[in-house]
């Protein structure tokens, strides 16, 4: 392992204080993390249905036609021509079909990395729909480079996919938060008031929040506090406050190395045996696994 002696005087809370530089949607989209694979035309005959890997999320744009979605919480809806929808969770019991005339579209496959913030990524909802015009003129430019490395076998071409799936799916995320959704994860970042609770939370994850001192960040009542903000998030604010605090740790632990006692205390627990405790509740396996894993990388 390489050592790290000025990260050890660090905090966390320091390291992403620079609004500036680093806004609320920018330090949760920075624990996101996928793996995209696959870039690929496809159409389909009139009435015929597009089948999916069932395991896979996948993003779908219409170039020509429109597709008929069934068994959405919403019930049936349309993808028109120049449409996005997003399946973070796979196809599951979505139908999605051509409409009487033929439909073309641009697929991407991609899959989610299991340890990303869960909290985020289950609160998606099973089909996200940005129309052409929510698209405000990205959707049309990223087909373009989409199709060309689609079909493109010079060295690097799988880094290239890799990396425009993930600039389609943030910019996915960005654009349906911005239609201000009722419900779901990213939901909470349209809301002034959970939003400003999530700040502080982001901000300064070595803090030791209670509820009170959260609800009177948000300008709430507490109990109003707490069931706007589960709703919205989808995790109680203490829940979320150590999954976020546990989801850096990992991110400190695979990327930068440091030993796993100093970064327990930089996140706020009072021991390692602590941090150790939670982050194999939360992970599965404790984070000496995640640290000899990234030390074995670098030797």
């Amino acid at each position: 392992m390489t050592e790290l002696p000025e990260y050890l005087t660090i905090r966390p809370e320091l390291e992403f204080s620079d609004a500036s530089s680093a806004d609320l949607l920018s330090h949760v989209l920075a624990q996101i993390r996928l793996t995209g694979d696959r870039v690929y035309p496809s159409a389909l005959a009139p009435e015929g249905r597009l089948k999916l890997e069932a395991e896979a999320a996948h993003v779908c744009i219409v170039t020509k036609g429109r597709l008929h979605i069934q068994g959405d919480e919403g019930g049936a809806s349309v993808v028109n021509m120049g449409d996005l929808v997003m399946l973070p969770h796979g196809v599951g019991d979505l139908r999605l079909q051509a409409s009487s005339v033929p439909a073309a579209m641009v697929l991407c496959r991609f899959r989610f990395d299991p340890d990303s913030l869960r909290a985020m990524v289950s609160g998606l909802p099973k089909c996200i729909h940005i129309r052409q015009a929510e698209g405000e003129g990205w959707l049309e430019g990223i087909v373009h480079f989409l199709m060309l490395e689609a079909s493109d076998t010079q060295p690097g071409a799988a880094l290239m996919v890799s990396r425009l799936i993930d600039l389609v799916v943030i910019r996915t995320l960005r654009s349906w938060i911005h239609k201000g959704p009722a419900s779901g994860w990213l939901g909470g970042l349209s809301d002034p008031r959970i939003a400003s609770a999530l700040k502080a939370i982001h901000e300064q994850p070595r803090q030791r929040w209670s509820i009170e001192t959260l609800a009177a960040i948000a300008g709430m009542s507490r109990s109003s506090f707490c069931e706007r903000f589960t709703a919205l998030v989808g995790r109680s604010p203490l829940r979320y406050h150590n999954e976020w605090r546990l989801a850096l740790a990992r991110d400190l632990l695979v990327n930068r190395g440091a030993r796993v006692g100093e970064i327990g205390l930089s996140i706020g627990y009072a021991s390692e045996a602590a941090f150790s405790r939670a982050y194999k509740a939360y992970f599965g396996h404790s984070p000496r696994v995640d640290h000899r894993l990234h030390s074995h990388i670098e030797h």
